[in-house]
């Protein structure tokens, strides 16, 4: 990069296996990525360092333009105070109130921000994806767990506390196993890709019922994914219909709820089980249907994101812009 060529952002996603970097333009269209491993080390503060060697070497791998660079952002996979820049808490890190933003600025002198990583992911979709020029919109992002981000009259809505969005954790049901966070019917434990591979197993485990799952894992039910779940279930498996079905029945609930509460123009479903595509999403609004409230209710648009993995840098870049835009 020539010195003064253009002003780009830098998008920090931070996740469990790896730390993903890239430069991002104004259009949010990534010019050059970097990444390395997760490693946690012995103090909280030692994965914060690693963040900053790498971007300080993506800055140097630019050509050390460091005057193009406006903003850097990151996502991180907990909550965050938005005032301070604060981690307050990331359980799969052990995390406990990082200073995540001071500690960057101090040693790169580059304006930083940081947000929850599927909140930057709604962001992302909002700024180039399939949510762009809606008046409102909500992301969710369906994994390991359940996240969520919410846009509206172009603003990330994340709530007085900074705990908003947080929408795998909204509650629809009782169910036969606990959250992560400590309570009993969280929607990510009805509708995550970790709760369709629990239920799964549940069923094979419980039931007679002969399933071609057993034969794609190659008999080894702790190899069960969604992929397998899935694709078995398209070519008319019953016992991955019945899983699949319990998810989208949850799923159906839980957006039902938000729109109930938010009305938005746009739902985007993410994350790894967005995979299924059209499969999915037939699925899903159809679930939705069943749960109007009133005959001929109109309801959100709800579509598949196009992001996919890139949405967490392009999301996090996007946050430096929109920050210094305020």
């Amino acid at each position: 990069m020539e010195k003064g060529e253009e002003f780009v952002y830098i998008g920090v996603d931070l996740g469990g296996t790896s730390i993903n970097i890239g430069v991002v333009d104004e259009k949010g269209k990534i010019k050059f990525t970097n990444s390395i491993a997760t490693e946690k080390g012995e103090k909280p503060t030692d994965l914060v360092m690693d963040i900053i060697k790498l971007i300080d070497r993506t800055i140097k791998d630019l050509g050390n333009c460091k005057e193009n660079i406006k903003a850097i952002g990151i996502g991180v996979p907990g909550i965050v105070n938005q005032e301070t820049g604060m981690v307050i808490n990331c359980v799969n890190l052990g995390w406990q109130d990082i200073p995540l933003v001071d500690m960057v600025e101090n040693e790169l002198g580059i304006p930083t921000f940081v947000d929850n990583d599927a909140t930057l992911a709604g962001l992302a979709e909002y700024e180039v994806g399939v949510t762009k020029n809606s008046s409102s919109a909500v992301f969710i992002t369906i994994g390991t767990g359940i996240g969520g981000g919410i846009i509206i009259d172009g603003k990330l809505q994340v709530g007085f506390n900074g705990v908003g969005s947080e929408i795998g954790h909204m509650l629809v049901g009782e169910n036969y196993y606990d959250c992560n966070c400590g309570r009993n019917g969280c929607l990510e434990t009805f509708a995550s890709a970790t709760a369709l591979v629990n239920y799964t197993k549940k069923l094979i485990n419980e039931n007679e019922l002969k399933t071609s799952i057993i034969d794609a894992c190659g008999g080894n039910i702790d190899k069960i994914n969604g992929k397998i779940i899935f694709q078995e279930a398209t070519k008319g498996d019953k016992l991955a219909n019945m899983a699949l079905d319990r998810i989208v029945k949850y799923l159906g609930i839980g957006i039902m709820n938000i729109i109930a509460i938010l009305d938005p123009e746009v739902i985007a479903l993410g994350g790894g089980i967005s995979n299924a595509g059209d499969f999915l999403l037939q699925k899903v609004k159809e679930s939705v249907d069943s749960l109007k409230y009133f005959e001929g209710m109109p309801v959100s648009k709800i579509t598949i994101a196009k992001l996919g993995s890139e949405a967490g840098i392009i999301g996090a870049a996007m946050l430096g812009k929109y920050k210094l835009m305020k």
